[in-house]
């Protein structure tokens, strides 16, 4: 070594340059990734469920009711009767429209029919018109369901596979393409539930600074506005259909245990006490009084008109209040002092729960519900035999186009296992997110087992598929495997995951001209009748 090397070290090597952080369009796709995703898979949606709407040109299946009726909520704020030749009159060219001011009597509550009308203000009294809300929610419950399995989950791969398999589950698309109701209740019945899981999340970002503190007693949750959020939407749920009252019940149950195991979490020696004493009738009010508020202030067009069914029923009447309820003998008092509207709003609806209980003509399509669940008796809602030679017909056998309100076979079949599996988390291993999704499940399916004698149809479980979903989504990524398992493992879970869900693509593809009322030949119809109990 030289003299000159040792007086004159070499400089020590220049560090590595930093990486530099991505700008332009790659900083804004990372910061957006947890919205590109279900952007995306909201969009492939909005396409197979707005794709030719309008067709077909006919009143599908209970579409003879709701459109109807939304229109004249439309035009004189209350339900009016239409002649039998109605159907006929606003489909012939030029159109009638003839709507009568006398009064029907409707079986369920206005709101999801004032959600259908927005179409029919905005397009018109048509088919397009009247299926346009349902599509559009439709298509805006995918882009939800991603966002809440993101936050469920912590994942939004999970997130984006829930929303895609919803996306191509059968019975949604036909419920998002026609103008039915219980799309709508989909749509808020989901909404309730992620504002719900929001609310969850800001409670316990409070509880975490008296974490270890024993502050979990004490500490007061103050103003907690997603909460009041998800009993507004709740409310709306039950204003579309009555069912949503069970709904109601389960979420109330969930967000108070919610709140007792965050005070336990944070430190609480008494947690159900505390939850109690501080949470439960915070809660009752938030929920609870806010689902009420909503439900009365949907039926503001009876109340502010004098021309709906029984809208006058306790003008000039005494009145007393109701012998029983539900069965349980009461003592009457007068009720006088009670508003004359809301007393015949009650009466109005003493006669509706009489009838949506007592409902037992049969119908050829009704089920059971312990079929539901691996769709054992689909609802055709509209079906034509299609000569040869007609609307495109080439089949020497002739042609058939049908709407089966039928969920993807696969997708369906795979959640009673997932179902299962989620069990087993939340029961072995305390799992809050299965816990979560079998509440949602136990609320809308379970109290159904109550009402058998009555006449039901499968379709009324699209409220449902969100968290079928949910719950495919869970059991597919623990097939992915836990966090830090081998680089072989995680490629075989992924694999078999992948595989699963390619398979419910695969089987929605084949059953898509069913849910869409494509023309097929006759052939192409009974390969897709794999059981009798689906003609």
């Amino acid at each position: 070594m030289t003299q000159a090397a040792l007086t004159h070290p070499p400089a020590p090597p220049a560090p590595a340059a930093p990486v530099p952080a991505p700008r332009g369009l790659l900083r804004r796709a990372a910061d957006w990734s947890g919205w590109l995703g279900p952007i995306g898979v909201a969009l492939f949606a909005g396409l197979l469920r707005f794709w030719n709407l309008g067709y077909p040109n006919a009143f599908v299946f209970d579409e003879t009711y709701y459109p109807k009726d939304a229109w004249s909520l439309l035009r004189q704020g209350y339900e009016g009767t239409w002649p039998d030749s109605a159907n006929a009159d606003i489909l012939a060219v030029p159109q009638q429209i003839p709507l009568t001011s006398a009064p029907e009597f409707i079986a369920h509550p206005p709101l999801g029919k004032w959600v259908i009308s927005l179409g029919e203000w905005a397009f018109g009294l048509h088919p397009f018109g009247w299926r346009f809300m349902t599509a559009l929610l439709g298509t805006v419950t995918v882009l939800m369901l991603a966002r809440i399995g993101r936050r469920l989950f912590g994942s939004t791969l999970l997130g984006c596979t829930a929303a895609l398999l919803m996306a191509v589950d059968g019975l949604q698309l036909v419920m998002s393409r026609i103008g039915l109701l219980d799309g709508v209740q989909m749509f808020f019945v989901l909404a309730a539930f992620g504002s719900l899981l929001i609310d969850r999340d800001r409670t316990r970002a409070r509880l975490a600074v008296v974490r270890d503190a024993h502050g979990g007693d004490t500490v007061r949750l103050g103003w907690r506005p997603w909460r009041i959020a998800a009993g507004i939407l709740i409310g709306a749920a039950g204003a579309v259909k009555w069912n949503g009252a069970m709904v109601l019940v389960a979420f109330g149950l969930l967000t108070v245990l919610w709140d007792q195991s965050g005070r336990r979490w944070a430190g609480a020696r008494r947690p159900w006490r505390s939850m109690l004493r501080r949470d439960a009738l915070p809660a009752l009010l938030a929920v609870a009084g806010s689902a009420l508020v909503v439900y009365v202030g949907a039926w503001a067009g009876w109340l502010a008109t004098g021309g709906g069914y029984d809208r006058l029923w306790a003008a000039d009447r005494a009145g007393l209040s109701p012998a029983s309820l539900l069965g349980v003998p009461l003592p009457q008092v007068p009720m006088t002092w009670v508003p004359a509207p809301l007393r015949s709003l009650w009466h109005y609806h003493s006669q509706m729960y009489d009838f949506n209980t007592g409902l037992s003509t049969p119908h050829t399509y009704q089920s059971n519900p312990f079929s539901w669940l691996v769709q054992g008796r689909p609802v055709s809602m509209y079906w034509e035999q299609v000569p040869a030679g007609q609307q495109g017909c080439t089949a020497s056998g002739g042609c058939a186009t049908q709407i089966l309100g039928l969920g993807t076979p696969l997708l369906w079949w795979t959640a009673c296992f997932a179902l299962a599996y989620l069990l087993w988390r939340w029961f072995f291993r305390r799992d809050w997110r299965s816990g979560a999704v079998l509440c949602a499940v136990a609320g809308v399916y379970l109290p159904w087992f109550r009402y058998q004698e009555r006449t039901v149809f499968s379709f009324y479980m699209v409220v449902l598929v969100p968290f079928l979903c949910l719950a495919v989504a869970q059991m597919l990524g623990a097939m992915l495997g836990p966090e830090g398992c081998s680089p072989r493992r995680r490629r075989i879970g992924a694999a078999g995951a992948g595989l699963i869900v390619l398979a419910i693509v695969g089987c929605f593809a084949f059953f898509y001209p069913l849910y869409t009322a494509e023309v097929i030949p006759m052939s192409s119809w009974q390969d897709r009748m794999w059981f009798t109990s689906w003609i």
